[in-house]
C-alpha cells in the first residue's frame, strides 16, 4: 500500500530542551511539498555536533529531531522533483548544493546560501515544518532531521548514491568522513612528504588522519586527552601521538620543537577555542597552514597575536570537507566501493535505533569512535 500524499505516522527521537535524553516518540510526518523528498531513514551515525546541541553549546530552536549522517531510501517525492524517485538510495545533505548560488558556482566553494547552519530557522524553506508531535510542531535540524524512521529534505539537500551501497556504513559519509577528509584533502590541500597536526582523535579527526595519510604526509601526529584514542589513530595512519596532559611545555611549543620549527598543516578537530589558537601556533609561522574543522562554541571569541598570522601563516575553515556535497557524495560512497577508503574502522558501535541515549553516553565517555543507530 503507498504511502505517498499521506501522513506517515512512526518513531523519532526528539529533543524537547536541552540536557535532558532523547525522548522516543510517535511523530506525524507530513507529505514533501514541491520540490522535496521523503526519506526512510535506515542508518544514522551518532555525531559531537548532534550532543552540542543538546549540551547547549550549539543554539536550536527547540523541540527538534536531530540527527544529520545518515543513510535511505527515497519513500516519495514532491512536485517538480526530477532528479530523484522511490526507491533511490540516498545520503540527505546537512549542506546542500542549489548549484546558482555564488559558493556552488564558484569552483573552490561549497556553502551553499541555502543551508541553515549560520542562523537556523530550524524550518523547510517555505518556513514551516513537516514534524508534528503530540500536536506540537517540531523543528528540523540543518535541513536533515535523521533521528526518525522518517524525514522530509529539499531536493538540493540529498545526494542518490549506488543502489549497493551498505547504508549502516556509508551513511558517515553524510557527515563525520567526508568533513575530516576533506579538511585534509581538499581544504589544506596536504602535500606530499609534509608534517600534519591533528587535535581531536574523534571520528572527524581520524578522518582527517585518513585524508593527511591519503595526501602523502610523511608525519603525523594525533593530539588527544584520552590516551584509549591513540592505537586506533595510529592503525588509520598516525605516526605519533601525543597527550598534551603529560607534556610539561603547552603542545604548540611541543610540536615546534618535535617538528624543527613547527608543522606543516594543522587541523583543529575539537570546536573548543583554545585549542583553535594552540593549532594555529603549532603551525610554521611563515608558510605553515591551520584549519578550524570543529564547530567553534556559540558566542566565544578568540583572542590572538596577530604577528603570528603577519609572518605568514594561513588560518582557514572548514564546513563539510569543502566538498560540494550533492557531486560529491556519490564519488566518496563510489571510492569506498573499490575500497579506496575505509568507514569500517572508524565504527566501532552499531545499535538499534532505541538505545539512542546508550550511543550517545558511549560518545560522552570516550568509549566510541562512531556509533551507528539502524532501524
Amino acid at each position: 500500500m503507498s504511502t505517498a500524499g499521506k501522513v506517515i505516522k512512526c518513531k523519532a527521537a526528539i529533543t524537547w530542551e536541552i540536557k535532558k535524553p532523547f525522548s522516543i516518540e510517535e511523530i506525524e510526518v507530513a507529505p514533501p511539498k514541491a520540490h522535496e523528498v521523503r526519506i526512510k531513514i535506515l542508518a544514522t551515525g551518532i555525531c559531537r555536533s548532534d550532543d552540542h546541541v543538546t549540551a547547549g553549546l550549539l543554539t536550536m530552536p527547540l523541540p527538534m529531531i536531530l540527527g544529520h549522517e545518515a543513510a535511505g531510501v527515497v519513500e516519495s517525492t514532491g512536485e517538480g522533483v526530477t532528479s530523484l524517485k522511490p526507491g533511490d538510495k540516498v545520503i540527505p545533505l546537512f549542506v546542500p548544493q542549489c548549484g546558482e548560488c555564488m559558493p556552488c558556482l564558484k569552483s573552490n566553494g561549497n556553502l551553499c546560501i541555502r543551508n541553515d547552519l549560520g542562523s537556523p530557522s530550524g524550518l523547510m524553506a517555505d518556513g514551516t515544518s513537516r514534524f508534528t508531535c503530540k500536536g506540537k510542531m517540531i523543528h528540523h535540524f540543518i535541513g536533515t532531521s535523521t533521528f526518525t524512521e522518517y524525514t522530509v529534505v529539499h531536493e538540493t539537500a540529498v545526494a542518490r548514491i549506488d543502489a549497493a551501497a551498505p547504508l549502516e556504513k556509508v551513511c558517515l559519509i553524510g557527515c563525520g568522513f567526508s568533513t575530516g577528509y576533506g579538511a585534509a584533502v581538499k581544504t589544506a590541500k596536504v602535500e606530499p612528504g609534509s608534517t600534519c597536526a591533528v587535535f581531536g582523535l574523534g571520528g572527524v579527526g581520524l578522518s582527517t588522519i585518513m585524508g593527511c595519510k591519503a595526501a602523502g604526509a610523511s608525519r603525523i601526529i594525533g593530539i588527544d586527552i584520552n590516551k584509549d584514542k591513540f592505537a586506533k589513530a595510529k592503525e588509520l595512519g598516525a605516526t605519533e601521538c601525543i597527550n598534551p596532559l603529560d607534556c610539561k611545555k603547552p603542545i604548540q611549543e611541543v610540536l615546534s620543537e618535535m617538528t624543527g620549527g613547527g608543522v606543516d598543516y594543522s587541523f583543529e578537530v575539537i570546536g573548543r577555542i583554545d585549542t583553535m589558537t594552540a593549532a594555529l601556533a603549532c603551525c610554521q609561522d611563515n608558510y605553515g597552514t591551520s584549519v578550524i574543522v570543529g564547530v567553534p562554541p556559540a558566542s566565544e571569541k578568540i583572542t590572538f597575536n596577530p604577528m603570528m598570522l603577519f609572518t605568514g601563516r594561513t588560518w582557514k575553515g572548514s564546513v563539510f570537507g569543502g566538498w560540494k556535497s550533492k557531486e560529491s557524495v556519490p564519488k566518496l560512497v563510489a571510492d569506498y566501493m573499490e575500497k579506496k577508503i575505509n568507514l569500517d574502522g572508524l565504527i566501532t558501535h552499531t545499535l538499534p535505533f532505541d538505545k539512542i541515549n546508550e550511543g550517545f553516553e558511549l560518545l560522552r565517555t570516550g568509549k566510541s569512535i562512531r556509533s551507528v543507530l539502524t532501524f
